[in-house]
């Protein structure tokens, strides 16, 4: 390999963002605090699961919005070839998946770098642009971790509630604050699996104060007929749009994911955290299988079809008995009205070996439902007509006092 440069970014750039992520890992309580939790069939022993009993294995889990296929056979493919390289670093691998990467969207050098998932990057966008006197402006509900972020930061925090469509209000946005450090946009949103028209989105970034960023997460685009936002980056503006392998793709326990920004909003990066022992950089195994999955032009369209055909007959289903669901949904999740508080409804699902979503405070009386296979869908119907019927307060009682028996996974708790 090149000593300086090979392809999409220089060796000296990819060991300072991965030290920028792995100091933040153990610099940050937005990073510490994600210790990813067992999961189904495995023994709680991380903090904040001490305690709690593992699922059964035959738990239906759609809690985390994970992808129930898991990787391509491409992906799988790949992996396996990379196993007897396993020895050496091979920092070339990294290279060239970027190379495919920057092909696929038009990206110039150093516009675009490769994590270890998606979490840690996302933490280092927002870290990197917001502060005590540059606050966060975000829709709610909304992914957690951007408000999250901006605790760890002490930055101030501006929820706006979505549109009455479900997409971020980007008038109300601009309006929240004169000038805020970034904008956090999430589409698909994660709950609600609804889309923020990219025209908004344009507006927002063309109208937004100097200085400010807009960070827009497409970790569901995929799964979606929205228009990507990558191209507001060739176009130099201050954006950083964030993707990853964990969702369409089936990886998320492979970890991979990108940044895509120009340079000077990823050198950033840099500025989160001190000095670190180690780098967190993605393997060789993880990178083959993102570049064989980018390769794979069938792995979209197909996996695409598959979630929105289960999607709109759960949905279908649902509808017809004559329960809530936020419509619009273009993700690999949707919001459904369980009439009761969700971490209620939650531990009921629980009782019937069905493990959903949690709740958000801008929402308490729903939960979010991750798309899983037909055959999981069917057996989420089941449970959920038969909590559905139970009376509220019925499955643990005082639910106020009730501290939850059973560790439910999510995507806020990941590697």
């Amino acid at each position: 390999m090149n000593s300086d440069m090979t392809q999409g970014v220089s060796r000296r750039s990819f060991l300072r963002i991965v030290g920028a992520a792995s100091a933040a890992a153990t610099t940050f309580p937005a990073f510490a605090s994600m210790t990813p939790p067992a999961a189904a069939g495995q023994t709680a022993r991380r903090s904040g699961t001490r305690g709690m009993q593992p699922l059964s294995a035959d738990t239906v889990v759609i809690s985390s919005n994970e992808n129930p296929l898991g990787p391509a056979q491409s992906a799988l493919t790949a992996i396996c070839s990379m196993g007897a390289q396993g020895g050496r670093y091979h920092w070339d691998e990294y290279m060239k998946t970027i190379d495919v990467f920057n092909g696929q969207f038009g990206l110039k050098k150093d516009y675009s770098a490769l994590f270890p998932g998606s979490s840690g990057p996302l933490d280092l966008a927002l870290m990197s642009n917001i502060g005590p006197d540059k606050p966060l402006v975000y829709g709610d509900p909304s992914y957690e971790q951007g408000p999250r972020a901006a605790e760890t930061m002490k930055a101030p925090k501006y929820p706006v509630p979505l549109t009455a469509t479900y997409a971020h209000d980007v008038k109300a946005m601009l309006k929240a604050h004169p000038s805020p450090g970034a904008y956090y946009i999430v589409n698909p949103n994660n709950p609600t699996g609804t889309i923020t028209p990219k025209e908004d989105i344009v507006w927002l970034v063309n109208n937004k104060p100097a200085g400010s960023v807009v960070i827009i997460d497409e970790a569901y685009t995929h799964f979606s007929d929205n228009e990507s936002c990558i191209d507001l980056v060739t176009q130099d503006k201050d954006v950083i749009v964030m993707r990853t392998f964990s969702k369409i793709y089936g990886m998320a326990g492979l970890r991979a994911g990108f940044v895509v920004a120009r340079p000077d909003l990823i050198d950033r990066f840099n500025n989160v955290g001190g000095p670190s022992q180690s780098l967190a950089s993605v393997s060789i195994a993880s990178a083959a299988a993102a570049r064989a999955s980018l390769l794979d032009k069938d792995l979209v369209p197909l996996r695409k079809k598959i979630n929105a055909d289960v999607r709109t007959e759960t949905v279908e289903f649902l509808t017809k008995h004559g329960y809530k669901v936020i419509p619009g949904s273009q993700g690999n999740m949707f919001m459904v009205d369980v009439k009761r508080p969700g971490k209620e409804f939650q531990s009921a699902m629980l009782k019937e070996n069905v493990a959903v979503g949690r709740t958000w405070s801008a929402m308490p009386n729903y939960v979010r439902v991750t798309v899983g296979t037909k055959s999981e869908m069917a057996k989420f119907q089941t449970a959920f007509v038969k909590c559905m019927d139970m009376p509220a307060g019925a499955a643990n009682g005082a639910a106020e006092l009730h501290v939850p028996e059973f560790h439910v996974p999510s995507e806020l708790y990941r590697g």
